[in-house]
């Protein structure tokens, strides 16, 4: 009996179901480290940089900016409703590229100068924001993958359905 390796294209494909995992942790943690940076700071103090940027009803914004990061962060970490958590996600990163990141260009690093303190860096461009967006799209597109809330949810309903269905029958 010989041994013949599997093709990498192969192998690649037996665990391509696992992208959607590290694409959730990150953008999931992500968002909630932004919601939960604007909370420690105090919300006053993004209050006053939306009023700053001229977005209309910062107050009410920042708010359902700092929840949409907590819940949906967290929606997307546990992989529970992730399409739909994705669309809050999608607006507040869009609204920062447009009000905030796309004067300063692409790049998210911007090496001003290093001193004696370490490095000092100028204003981030829009390169993150774009990154998170594409993270977003590819679970829209691919599904939370494993080890996602809506798996198991999906599993209990189907579970509790067809037992229901063979006790009517």
């Amino acid at each position: 009996m010989t041994f013949t390796p599997k093709p990498l294209s192969t192998l690649r494909l037996g665990y391509a179901h696992w992208a959607p995992l590290p694409l959730r942790l990150i953008v999931g943690y992500g968002f909630m480290a932004h919601g939960v940076a604007k909370l420690m700071r105090g919300p006053e103090a993004f209050v006053h940089t939306l009023a700053g940027l001229g977005i209309p009803a910062p107050e009410l914004m920042a708010w359902l900016t700092i929840w949409g990061e907590l819940l949906c962060g967290l929606a997307v970490l546990l992989g529970l409703f992730v399409s739909l958590a994705a669309i809050p996600m999608t607006i507040i990163l869009l609204v920062a590229i447009f009000t905030v990141h796309l004067q300063f260009g692409f790049s998210s690093i911007k090496l001003v100068s290093v001193g004696p303190t370490g490095p000092k860096f100028g204003p981030p461009g829009y390169e993150t924001d774009l990154l998170y967006l594409a993270c977003l799209a590819g679970l829209v597109l691919m599904g939370p993958g494993p080890l996602a809330l809506d798996g198991l949810l999906g599993k209990l309903f189907m579970g509790r359905r067809k037992r229901a269905l063979s006790a009517a029958a």
